[in-house]
């Protein structure tokens, strides 16, 4: 059965990392419609996705037991805060040609939850993890620095993202039922926005495309806007399968899947730059993320134990 469980677990995380790396191409197709509204009705479509979910399979206890609890409840609107800052960001970004901007944050992301797991649980910094921290620093001040001006998309989606996952461990809930509160609250603020604000929105990317396609009532617009619900959902859900069955070195080892496949999306499906500060940076964030891998999965230590020589078996008498 742990063999059974196991295999589960890596199946369930390449799923959710890969849909997750693959979900800039979804995104795309909706470029034609503002960020703002696109993030509003993702909001909406995932809490009648997830609400559905959890009336399927009979979840309606737990989800009561935790709306008796004010303390969760607030935690939850703190993470529904966050993520929703995520999800606007990350769609903003793939749609305005900044995929390996997304890509680099995600990347950056493990390094922000360690610094917040030492400032906040008082954890204590190994050495790989303080040069893993001091290479991330590094390679955004010469992208700063390169570019002139700093890579605020990667660094508002890594601590989003970070804070986002720190809150959820406060509370631990099945995902579906957290994700089901989270969107129950913002639905509300979103179904107004959606009747309030005008089809331009108020970030347009491309206003006369975004008026055309939503007046037109163009077909793939309104089948991709509520399957927004299920692609949001479904990768969350695979990930708490699979961070179940694994330890957390592996899930950590596996979540480099994601930007990985942004950043190639990024550079050859889309055409977008990779500079030689991206690649100083990059370089510098995977060499820290290398040594902070390596030091949770204690590759170190394997290494030695492997050179050391095997002592020879003693004569029987």
């Amino acid at each position: 059965m742990q063999n059974k469980d196991k295999t589960k677990g890596i199946v369930s995380l390449l799923l959710a990392y890969s849909l997750w790396g693959f979900l800039p191409i979804y995104w795309k197709l909706l470029r034609s419609i503002p960020s703002d509204r696109i993030i509003a009705h993702r909001i909406v479509w995932s809490f009648v996705f997830v609400i559905g979910l959890i009336l399927l399979s009979r979840k309606r206890t737990e989800l009561v037991a935790v709306l008796k609890r004010p303390r969760d409840l607030m935690i939850f609107g703190l993470a529904a805060f966050f993520i929703t800052i995520n999800w606007f960001v990350f769609i903003y970004a793939v749609n305005n040609g900044q995929i390996v901007d997304s890509s680099l944050g995600y990347y950056i992301n493990p390094l922000v939850s360690i610094a917040m797991g030492a400032v906040i649980y008082k954890e204590r910094f190994k050495a790989s993890q303080i040069v893993a921290i001091v290479l991330a620093v590094a390679g955004v001040t010469v992208m700063t620095v390169q570019v002139g001006r700093l890579p605020w998309v990667s660094l508002v989606l890594a601590l989003s993202f970070g804070i986002y996952g720190l809150l959820k461990k406060i509370v631990q809930v099945e995902s579906s039922i957290g994700l089901g509160i989270e969107t129950a609250m913002l639905s509300p603020i979103a179904l107004v926005y959606l009747l309030a604000v005008p089809k331009t929105g108020l970030f347009p990317v491309n206003p006369e495309a975004a008026v055309g396609a939503l007046a037109a009532g163009s077909p793939w617009i309104w089948i991709l806007l509520p399957l927004g619900g299920a692609v949001t959902a479904i990768p969350l859900i695979l990930f708490a399968t699979g961070a179940r069955n694994l330890d957390l070195s592996m899930v950590g080892f596996l979540q480099y899947i994601a930007p990985t496949v942004m950043l190639i999306l990024g550079v050859f499906a889309y055409g977008e730059p990779f500079t030689t500060a991206h690649a100083i940076c990059f370089g510098l964030i995977w060499t820290g993320l290398f040594l902070y891998t390596a030091s949770k999965m204690n590759l170190w230590q394997r290494l030695i134990r492997k050179k050391q020589p095997t002592a020879e078996a003693e004569p029987k008498s």
